[in-house]
């Protein structure tokens, strides 16, 4: 499996660093963000290391979008959110800050006024391990 020693997300899919992880299969892994925009702010990833959508292969790319779908229809059942976005950012210029291919899941809320470039702020860890457990088992 094609990986860098130095992302975080390689360290993660690894289990070198913990995650709040949500869903995995044999190509995918789904977990929490731990720097949410909004409660329930979920990542889904290819396990393989690719920089971004233009060097993720194909089959990936699917495999992953369908992680994608089934995380999103969990979080639409579990936070019943006013909407949710599916936002992914290729280079620095759209603010991609692991390079890693990842999609972000973004639950909404109404008056939310979420920015597409939302900025760093650590969420509360319990809130986020408890949203991470019913959004688990939505998936099951």
């Amino acid at each position: 499996m094609r990986t860098d020693k130095d992302c975080i997300f390689c360290k993660i899919v690894a289990g070198e660093i913990p995650c709040y992880k949500i869903f995995e299969d044999e190509l995918t892994l789904a977990f929490m963000d731990i720097n949410p925009a909004n409660h329930g702010h979920a990542l889904a990833i290819p396990k393989e290391h690719w920089e971004d959508v233009y060097a993720v292969p194909d089959a990936l790319l699917a495999a992953t979008a369908e992680t994608v779908k089934r995380v999103a229809g969990a979080v639409r059942a579990v936070l019943e959110p006013y909407g949710v976005n599916l936002v992914q950012a290729n280079g620095p210029g759209a603010a991609q800050s692991v390079l890693h291919f990842h999609v972000h899941i973004l639950p909404r809320t109404k008056g939310d006024d979420l920015r597409l470039n939302w900025g760093l702020r650590p969420g509360d860890t319990a809130e986020i391990e408890a949203i991470s457990k019913k959004i688990k088992a939505a998936l099951q």
